[in-house]
């Protein structure tokens, strides 16, 4: 039902409430350790878009087990450094891959209709024009790649929502994890729509008082997250 995706974050309260002083270190160090592998120079970007949902999927076993009534340790962010690793890079470096695959035909489209905005001058045999053609197709083209792009990334975005859940908590394979990510995200459009509402209006709040609504809303994420993976993939 839609009024799932406001209970996904009551949920996600429920579990940050049970255990507020452990969520805030995850949260901590989740942070410093993705902000310190993006620094290393060239590699440290991808790396960085790698282990994330690493440490998200760690994330994921510790909601579990919080919902267990077991106690949640700022070790569980790396639980999944495991026997799931391959599986998680796999479907991480897949998202990652699709990702630049879609700018990659944006910069392509972009640069496109630059081109036939100088052609369409040079065929109407008016050089002065050259200059403003380009940057008109320029523009043209960045607004419709911009617009292809938030398009194409809803599947991609879709197909991965889910996925290191599955991996850590079901031991779904990769690519099986993200079809079933995406299968479920398209039955539960409804809820997730309203989910991801109410996620927005709570970033703006969270975001006001300098970022620090953050400490409560990064380990809230994670808590409603789990609780719509349970809801979709075991609700028993």
């Amino acid at each position: 039902e839609a009024g799932r995706g406001a209970a996904w974050w009551s949920e996600g309260w429920r579990l940050f409430m049970a255990a507020p002083a452990t969520w805030i270190g995850v949260l901590v160090v989740y942070v410093v350790v993705v902000v310190a592998v993006s620094l290393v120079p060239l590699l440290g970007q991808i790396a960085s878009g790698l282990l994330a949902p690493v440490l998200a999927a760690g994330v994921m076993v510790g909601c579990r087990d919080l919902d267990r009534g077991l106690p949640l340790r700022v070790a569980h962010l790396f639980a999944c450094f495991d026997g799931h690793l391959p599986s998680l890079l796999i479907a991480s470096a897949i998202y990652l891959g699709g990702w630049i695959a879609l700018w990659l035909l944006a910069g392509a489209f972009i640069f496109g209709a630059a081109g036939a905005g100088l052609a369409f001058s040079l065929l109407a045999g008016d050089p002065a024009a050259l200059a403003s053609s380009a940057l008109a197709g320029l523009g043209l083209g960045a607004l419709v790649a911009t617009l292809l792009v938030r398009l194409l990334s809803i599947p991609l975005m879709m197909a991965f929502w889910f996925a290191p859940a599955l991996i850590a908590l079901r031991g779904d394979e990769p690519v099986a994890a993200m079809l079933a990510s995406f299968s479920g995200s398209l039955t539960n459009v409804l809820p997730l729509l309203v989910y991801s509402l109410i996620g927005l209006a709570l970033a703006i709040v969270a975001s006001i008082p300098f970022g620090l609504g953050w400490l409560v809303l990064g380990p809230m994420l994670g808590g409603s997250v789990y609780a719509s993976w349970r809801d979709i993939f075991a609700p028993d």
